[in-house]
């Protein structure tokens, strides 16, 4: 389970810390403050929600509550901020080892997903639940930051596609 787990989570906030990156390069940070439709979080928010389910798709596995110092430290505003916590959560992440992970499969964990309060074991949670909800929200901060201008393509989102510049599927 730690390697179901743990690299995908790393990853994951490392592809969030890219895509902030590109934005802060671009020098608009408001392009963190976009959606795609009103009453959806916003690109920062997206990207921060990144680093939580990181953190939920791991320490509920060793039977932890996950640590919430990425919502609770001391942080500068903006995207330096952002950036911040999301080292927060990667460094967190980091500090769990295989043993942690001992009997993750088969343990029960009780979560609440938006409204609902679920109890699925270990499997289930990590594979059904918290990484799809990790790259959800990736690809939601993807989508809206693509689709306010900011030039990213596929690379930018898996950090292992390349493609020419100006390469288009569509002729």
């Amino acid at each position: 389970m730690y390697d179901a787990a743990v690299p995908p989570s790393l990853h994951a906030i490392a592809r969030a810390r890219h895509l902030l990156a590109r934005v802060q390069a671009a020098g608009v940070p408001a392009l963190l403050e976009q959606q795609l439709v009103p009453g959806m979080f916003d690109a920062g928010t997206q990207l921060r929600t990144v680093g939580i389910f990181a953190l939920r798709a791991t320490y509920p596995l060793c039977g932890q509550d996950w640590p919430r110092d990425m919502l609770t430290g001391d942080f500068p505003p903006g995207p330096t901020g952002l950036d911040a916590r999301l080292g927060v959560a990667s460094e967190q992440v980091m500090r769990l080892t295989r043993a942690d992970f001992d009997g993750a499969a088969e343990s029960q964990i009780n979560h609440i997903a938006g409204d609902a309060e679920l109890t699925q074991r270990g499997q289930e949670y990590l594979h059904l639940f918290a990484l799809p909800n990790l790259w959800f929200h990736l690809s939601m901060a993807y989508a809206i930051l693509r689709q306010s201008g900011l030039e990213i393509g596929k690379a930018d989102y898996d950090g292992f596609h390349a493609y020419e510049r100006g390469f288009s599927f569509v002729p």
